[in-house]
């Protein structure tokens, strides 16, 4: 049996050569670094994970797409942008994973948000493989004739590459209930079918899940509830920082509240908010979601009990729990020396790998409970493959039902999580815990297919 030290050095010389071959990507490089560098104890005990080529394969997309996205603005101007997909594992379904507009999308991140979803989608228990796509185009300030005349753009080359038994996409920052319907009406268009479960997060009445808009920042607020249960604590009563001011951010503000946890912030690029009377959801919801405003209108129509702190950083506020819910990397080692001084007692990631590695371990190593993306922010994907299930069916379930399914599904994460840490000595350490759980449910499927 090879010894963890020998795997250890396997692995080593496996990174090196991903970032030779991957060059200038440094988020790819990170998220490939989080999961292998846990991997040591399972590959140790389990030879035929050793086998070669089984995780080189496991970190090589089976397939990255890049294309050209052509499109004109309301005065006739027309612009470029790029349009990616990364399909990175199919060994348990269907490629899954959603798309992302913004200004800062380039390979590099979509691998990284792809490699990720390999494992998230693994822990939810349900036939999904992983991918992401994207572009860098950005939806900030353009009308909707203009949004949706490059979404029309954007479809008309990826539709050759998705489809409901292939690659079904989904949202992620910037792409939005308006944008899923722009990207749909054209799939529909060019393939001349109604194949629902294409793409996920669709309007309600047109194939839609109810609780899928909810469902990310739902299921976050569950796994850091199961966290604190197993410290015989609960939500009730405790104060919350959250991240961002998207939909993920707002739904984890909505179940806080509703399971007795006050969230006292939200944040934007330019700024954040705190208010001492808890952020009143509804509100944050007409300026960011209707009027597509910005926090510091939000502080403005608030009144006295909210301020508006231009730039600065949201983790200065002293709280119980932090959930950064906004982008990677926002949470830096000194952020969570300052949740660390603080008091905090948990951490649990709404985004995608919000939290850097040094701040990773500086949480780990002060006791924080530490809850990972690809475990904590999996409560998407599993009700976007809850909405494929009643795409398929031809039905749609009751809002209690998705709940229900969602509350099992994200209990059942934390306990995979927290038992797989025990197994390979690492109890209480959810990052290696859901790195080992989701590694053996893909690789055992790899397995069995053999070398494709």
């Amino acid at each position: 049996m090879t010894t963890r030290s020998e795997t250890r050095t396997t692995l080593d010389h496996l990174l090196t050569e991903i970032e030779h071959r991957n060059p200038a990507q440094p988020e790819f490089h990170q998220a490939a670094h989080e999961v292998l560098e846990t991997l040591a104890p399972v590959v140790a005990a389990r030879p035929e994970y050793a086998e070669p080529g089984l995780i080189e394969r496991l970190v090589e997309p089976e397939r990255q797409v890049l294309f050209r996205v052509p499109w004109q603005d309301d005065k006739g101007r027309v612009h470029v942008n790029r349009g990616f997909r990364v399909e990175f594992n199919s060994a348990l379904g269907p490629y899954k994973g959603g798309l992302r507009f913004h200004p800062s999308v380039n390979l590099g991140v979509i691998k990284f948000l792809g490699f990720e979803q390999i494992f998230k989608n693994a822990l939810t228990g349900l036939g999904i493989g992983g991918g992401k796509g994207g572009s860098d185009f950005d939806p900030h300030g353009r009308s909707d004739a203009e949004v949706m005349r490059f979404c029309q753009s954007f479809m008309t080359e990826l539709h050759r590459h998705i489809g409901e038994h292939t690659d079904v996409p989904a949202g992620d920052i910037g792409v939005g209930g308006r944008e899923i319907g722009y990207l749909f009406g054209q799939y529909r268009r060019i393939t001349n079918r109604w194949e629902a479960g294409v793409l996920t997060g669709k309007g309600q009445g047109w194939g839609g899940s109810l609780i899928r808009p909810e469902a990310t920042g739902y299921g976050n607020v569950l796994f850091a509830a199961a966290m604190l249960r197993e410290r015989g604590e609960d939500l009730e009563g405790q104060t919350a920082v959250v991240s961002g001011s998207g939909n993920v951010a707002i739904y984890t503000i909505e179940k806080l509240a509703a399971l007795g946890a006050n969230a006292v912030t939200c944040s934007d690029s330019s700024g954040y908010v705190v208010d001492e009377k808890g952020v009143d959801v509804e509100l944050l919801k007409q300026v960011k979601e209707v009027e597509r405003g910005r926090v510091d209108t939000y502080a403005e129509r608030r009144g006295s009990s909210a301020r508006f702190v231009p730039g600065g950083s949201v983790w200065d506020v002293p709280a119980d729990l932090a959930l950064p819910s906004a982008t990677q990397n926002e949470l830096d080692e000194s952020a969570a020396a300052t949740l660390v001084r603080n008091g905090v007692k948990a951490v649990s990631e709404g985004a995608n790998m919000p939290a850097t590695p040094e701040a990773v371990h500086l949480l780990q190593k002060a006791g924080v409970a530490f809850g990972p993306g690809k475990a904590a922010n999996a409560g998407g994907v599993a009700v976007s493959a809850l909405e494929m299930a009643q795409n398929h069916a031809r039905t749609s379930w009751t809002a209690a039902k998705v709940e229900e399914e969602l509350a099992d599904i994200m209990n059942n994460i934390h306990t995979t999580c927290h038992e797989t840490a025990e197994r390979y000595d690492a109890p209480g350490d959810y990052v290696t815990g859901a790195n080992i759980a989701g590694f053996e449910r893909v690789a055992d499927a790899m397995l069995a297919q053999g070398v494709i």
